[in-house]
């Protein structure tokens, strides 16, 4: 499992670590994520992700999963979160 945010496309960083005597060292910076169900109003069921802790307080910022997904560009989203926003589309064009 990649370390990718599925909502926003963060991932992994690279850089220095640099100590006291100014050496650089390699060093990875990790998303803070965490595997979370998300609710969606208009499928009427709730969706696991795995999302870094920014863009869950970003997704309640937009009004839910529904507003978010609704307002992202489709190239920063993986494939599930890219699949549950063609349904919900459909499901309110339907309906």
């Amino acid at each position: 499992m990649a370390r990718r945010c599925e909502l926003t496309g963060k991932d992994v960083l690279s850089g220095h670590k640099v100590s006291h005597s100014n050496r650089k060292t390699k060093r990875k910076f990790l998303p803070n994520l965490a595997n979370v169900s998300l609710i969606s109003d208009a499928l009427g069921r709730t969706v696991k992700l795995r999302v870094s802790t920014s863009a869950l307080r970003t997704v309640e910022h937009r009004g839910g999963l529904d507003g978010f997904l609704a307002k992202s560009h489709d190239e920063e989203l993986s494939r599930d979160a890219l699949k549950v926003k063609r349904d919900i589309a459909k499901k309110l064009a339907a309906g």
